[in-house]
């Protein structure tokens, strides 16, 4: 219950230090925390009335077979299986980040490309529910700032590794099929300003930009744990998308970072080449960083459970979740 608790409390999307909105709604930050609570959280995950668990394969076969029924054939089978773990390419020479950082501090000299406000992210969530097995949802997010302060952010139901068949997404405590492409969501959020993060801009000074990631995750630790830094860059980069300067800082931090090892070259989801760097986390999940050796930019984060747990139908090897950002 100690574990959860703590769980429960760093994803607090509105953590006792921060303003009050009162019965207002969130604000866009503290939505996608909510979010990340309820969606990528796993043993956090409510239970209303027994139900039947299976393992993550079993249920994906039942729920492919069901599907090819009800769309009349295989030309209409969905992406619902889920995303194999990256696997690290054999023999494949690990780069440390030490160099890393020597690399990208010597690519952002010339201050190219430039930091921008929004995102633009490719994830793979595991979504789970009281009444269905578990199964992985594919989405695309896009925000853009306007120079008034005001933005857009726009969700899309798709799969990069299965163009152009439907798709899996949320619909409550169910899941169903919409087409590939289907746009989810399409909100504009009126004019924001503010001096602390995420609205504020990131400093690419390593020293300050630590001090930024500690106050975006709310931490109340002077010293970033490496749980906590990855935690941080997953935060900042679905707000920001960075620049050089940006990105040699934080391959700094990176590479100052307490078990974060080297593993070796890996292709993305995106089919990006890129160098892979592990850590395993208390929690028994372990999360794999991918960087772009050359610039430090961050091309992946994935979540992987690193053991079976029967009650909620997942195995060791298993992807939780996994973000791939672009510009």
């Amino acid at each position: 219950m100690a574990d959860e608790l703590d769980l429960l409390r760093a994803a607090d999307p509105v953590p006792a230090d921060a303003p009050h909105f009162g019965d207002g709604p969130l604000d866009h930050a503290a939505e996608r925390h909510l979010a990340r609570l309820l969606h990528s959280a796993p043993h956090l995950r409510r239970r209303t009335r027994p139900r039947l668990v299976w393992s993550l394969a079993a249920a994906f076969v039942a729920v492919a077979t069901v599907l090819t029924v009800l769309l009349g054939g295989p030309a209409g089978t969905p992406a619902v299986a889920a995303p194999r773990p990256l696997a690290v390419r054999v023999h494949s020479t690990p780069v440390p980040l030490a160099e890393v950082a020597k690399l990208s501090a010597v690519a952002a000299q010339d201050g190219s490309p430039a930091l921008l406000q929004g995102t633009h992210v490719q994830s793979w969530s595991l979504g789970m529910s009281d009444s269905e097995p578990p199964v992985t949802l594919p989405e695309e997010r896009v925000v853009r700032w306007a120079p008034d302060g005001s933005h857009t952010e726009v969700v899309v139901a798709t799969d990069p590794a299965h163009p152009g068949r439907p798709v899996l997404t949320d619909d409550g405590d169910r899941s169903r099929l919409v087409e590939d492409g289907h746009v989810l969501s399409r909100r504009t959020f009126p004019p924001m300003w503010g001096d602390a993060p995420p609205f504020a801009t990131p400093p690419h000074d390593p020293a300050e930009l630590r001090t930024y990631l500690t106050e975006l995750i709310y931490s109340h630790s002077h010293t970033l744990t490496t749980s906590e830094l990855l935690e941080a860059t997953r935060e900042l980069l679905d707000d920001w998308t960075l620049g050089a300067r940006e990105s040699a800082a934080l391959a700094e931090l990176l590479a100052d970072a307490e078990g974060l090892r080297p593993a070796g070259q890996v292709t993305d989801r995106l089919g990006r080449t890129g160098q892979a760097y592990v850590h395993d986390e208390a929690s028994g999940a372990r999360q794999m960083l991918i960087l772009d050796p050359a610039t430090g930019a961050v091309l992946g984060l994935e979540t992987t459970f690193t053991r079976d747990d029967p009650e909620y139908g997942v195995r060791a090897g298993d992807v939780m979740d996994y973000s791939a950002w672009m510009r």
